[in-house]
């Protein structure tokens, strides 16, 4: 859908991603950056977000290393199954409090066409209860 008033474009599309294990990150950035060539948006802002409470949009380094970090780092700031409240409804408490503290969009300048990350940046899709089939929408907004 692209919307045409006055003074700027807004373009909102969205991404079906398939996970494969009940918490990961997957590397989205290079279909993200498809979304912006398709576009033919040039200069503006791009906001990556997810409509799902038990995933998350980030942004850092795609290293091996680090993704387990992170990973194991949510796993002992939110263990699973550790007598939370919501446990009694569908024993996925911890997915929604892991996905509270990343939050679930990004927000990311556009110059000539590219999203502006740092060298080591990566856009990632957290999931936290999967697997499932989660959407993802990029926003693109531009000027005239």
């Amino acid at each position: 859908m692209i919307l045409r008033p006055a003074n700027y474009y807004f373009l909102v599309t969205a991404m079906q991603i398939k996970t494969g294990k009940r918490i990961e990150l997957i590397d989205i950035t290079d279909k993200i950056r498809k979304e912006i060539s398709d576009s033919g948006i040039e200069n503006g802002i791009c906001v990556i977000s997810t409509k799902h409470t038990t995933t998350s949009i980030i942004v850092n380094e795609n290293e091996a290393g680090l993704v387990s970090d992170i990973l194991n780092l949510l796993e002992k700031l939110v263990p699973a199954y550790a007598g939370y409240g919501h446990d009694r409804i569908d024993n996925n408490a911890d997915s929604h409090l892991k996905a509270v503290l990343l939050g679930i969009s990004e927000t990311i300048p556009l110059a000539d066409g590219k999203l502006l990350l740092g060298t080591w940046q990566s856009i990632f899709l957290a999931e936290l209860d999967g697997p499932r089939t989660r959407e993802v929408k990029v926003t693109l907004i531009s000027g005239k």
